[in-house]
């Protein structure tokens, strides 16, 4: 298993998953989420080929509308 830090909390996956595998995980939709992996935005369109390493740092902000 791949242990990384998700918004400050460590977390293990299998090896090999990426941003976009990692967000299904925790049922969050990526149209409306931003990710940080080492403190770079990942753009959304690398989502699913950006594949997480041992001890990668990620902040995920969920968009939340209202008015």
């Amino acid at each position: 298993m791949t242990q990384i830090t998700v918004n400050g909390e460590k977390k293990e996956f299998p090896p090999g998953t990426s941003v976009l595998k990692l967000l299904k995980n925790f049922d969050m939709d990526e149209r409306y989420v931003a990710v940080e992996l080492n403190s770079k935005i990942v753009p959304r369109m690398q989502f699913s080929e950006k594949l997480l390493a041992e001890n990668d740092t990620l902040e995920i902000v969920t968009f939340v509308g209202g008015g």
